[in-house]
């Protein structure tokens, strides 16, 4: 008899979720965005999430929860009931850098989570501040090569996107600056604007509208083409710096065990954002790369995350990169 109330029970808490899964969503949602306010994931996330609303019903709420390279914010998302209600917008740093920086990571990037879709690639750039001594990439490392003890170089946390393809970038012209740690870009690209830290290496939605201004230079985008959004950019490759090739992106996860009609849904809406004109436009004017059809897929970005944890895993524990 207690076996069958039990199975009872059981066959009736799956008949409940199911049909709030088919009625989901029926309240705001709210999506974690691991970073402070200002920076490219959250750029992305506020963009994409305006049609994504729309076409779901309901609001999306961004709310920002940053330290620890973006880590914490996952985690916290990783570990939400597995409604739907909580998603999260992921990037390089979280879901490809991090098991190799954090030894003791609350989740693996490759297992828990439920993934939606890549919403955009974000290009890499060699960025400084307006009066750094160098007018371009080969006078710069000529001079970090003599001073770069003496340089500081921004980024948003041991983990994230601007630290792992620092790491890189230092790695390929072996030199060792003095690492500046903030808890997002934006605070980061405000201090070097100021003037306060020498040199980044950061996502073009970032960075665009500031090397439009004049407010710091760019020495190259680490891209085998030119971005349309900043036409006078060379490439790496024109650079000299062929070797330092390398792009970050940004997605959509939810916690693991989230029913698939939910999944659907989300990533109906993030599909339909992505192909809203004025989406691309807003993506396209800061830098930002529309994922192919089958990146936009949850198949297509849970190969992206394993191919990316298996890429920067041996790169960053090669130069002894660590967040403990």
């Amino acid at each position: 008899m207690k076996t069958t109330l039990l199975t009872v029970a059981a066959a009736l808490g799956l008949a409940v979720t199911g049909a709030q899964a088919q009625n989901y969503p029926n309240r705001p949602i709210t999506m974690i965005v691991p970073f402070a306010a200002g920076g490219p994931t959250d750029v992305v996330a506020r963009i994409v999430t305006d049609h994504m609303s729309r076409t779901l019903g309901q609001q999306i709420v961004v709310e920002n929860v940053a330290g620890a390279g973006g880590t914490t914010g996952i985690t916290r998302a990783s570990q939400a009931q597995p409604d739907g209600y909580t998603i999260m917008m992921g990037h390089m740093g979280t879901h490809g850098a991090a098991p190799a920086l954090y030894p003791n990571l609350k989740y693996d990037p490759t297992k828990d989570f439920a993934p939606i879709g890549l919403a955009a690639g974000t290009p890499i750039l060699i960025v400084a501040k307006k009066d750094f001594p160098a007018n371009n990439l080969q006078e710069a490392i000529t001079y970090l090569k003599k001073n770069g003890d003496k340089v500081n170089m921004a980024h948003a946390g041991v983990g994230s996107v601007s630290h792992s393809t620092g790491v890189l970038f230092n790695s390929t012209i072996d030199i060792k600056p003095t690492f500046v740690a903030y808890r997002g870009t934006g605070p980061a690209l405000n201090d070097l604007m100021a003037g306060t830290v020498d040199l980044m290496t950061d996502q073009i939605v970032n960075v665009a509208p500031q090397i439009q201004a004049g407010n710091i230079k760019a020495f190259a985008i680490a891209t085998p083409e030119r971005s349309p959004a900043l036409q006078n950019v060379p490439t790496t490759k024109e650079a000299g710096l062929p070797d330092y090739q390398v792009s970050a992106w940004n997605a959509v996860f939810a916690p693991k065990g989230v029913p698939q009609e939910v999944v659907t849904k989300l990533n109906d809406a993030l599909v339909k954002s992505l192909e809203d004109e004025n989406t691309k436009k807003r993506l396209a004017d800061l830098g930002g790369v529309l994922p192919t059809a089958e990146e936009r897929t949850p198949a297509g970005l849970q190969k992206l995350v394993d191919s990316e944890v298996a890429r920067w895993t041996p790169v960053l524990k090669a130069a002894g990169a660590t967040g403990q």
